[in-house]
């Protein structure tokens, strides 16, 4: 009798075993993802290129965010520093009553900062961080551009570089060396956030499909 009792405790602990074995490797996967995501935006790539591609955030009308003023600033950064000679601003208009789109208020502000606006390439039509690059990836090809040091937030970066080489750009990471997701409820979000999207694409490329986002 003691004996039959045993085989079914056994054989009701085994998927439960099972069950635990799976959730720890997944726990592993996605601590590794996640680890992976912030290595990422801590590693500066920034070397000599043709072009720096500053990936557009929200403005306010004529004024950038400041999520995207700092994406500016070290865009204008790295030029000054003589990386590249060409500045490339993405980002469309943010809605139907927009005046200015995106790359229109960053390149006045790098104006602004000195910047000539012969160094200046423009699109206005992304509205998605894959559109920001394959418009990105369009304006290199049209002018001869083959290498270019990305800019972005931090936690950002891991997929914006992912798919600026799907979009065939040679691409060199360079994160903001500050983001304003500064608080650690935002940077989990954001963080959680991209974990999710470092899988969405993997899945849309199996399924052939662009990155929505």
């Amino acid at each position: 009798m003691r004996r039959r009792h045993l085989s079914r405790g056994r054989r009701r602990a085994g998927p439960l075993r099972w069950l635990l074995r799976l959730c720890t490797l997944l726990a592993l996967w996605l601590a590794g993802v996640a680890t992976f995501i912030v290595w990422s935006g801590e590693r500066d790539q920034a070397g000599a290129a043709d072009a720096i591609i500053v990936l557009g955030a929200a403005a306010y009308d004529a004024r950038p965010s400041p999520v995207f003023e700092q994406r500016i600033l070290h865009g204008v950064h790295l030029y000054q520093r003589g990386l590249a000679d060409t500045l490339i601003f993405t980002g469309g208009y943010g809605g139907s009553g927009a005046r200015f789109a995106e790359s229109q208020v960053a390149r006045s502000y790098a104006q602004r900062e000195g910047v000539p606006e012969r160094a200046i390439l423009i699109e206005t039509v992304s509205r998605t961080t894959q559109q920001n690059l394959a418009e990105a990836a369009a304006l290199m090809r049209a002018h001869g551009l083959q290498r270019a040091i990305l800019v972005s937030d931090p936690l950002h970066m891991a997929r914006a570089l992912r798919l600026a080489r799907a979009e065939g750009i040679d691409a060199l990471g360079s994160a903001t060396p500050t983001s304003r997701f500064r608080s650690l409820e935002s940077r989990w979000e954001f963080l959680l956030r991209e974990v999710y999207f470092f899988h969405r694409d993997h899945w849309a490329a199996l399924a052939g499909r662009p990155a929505a986002q």
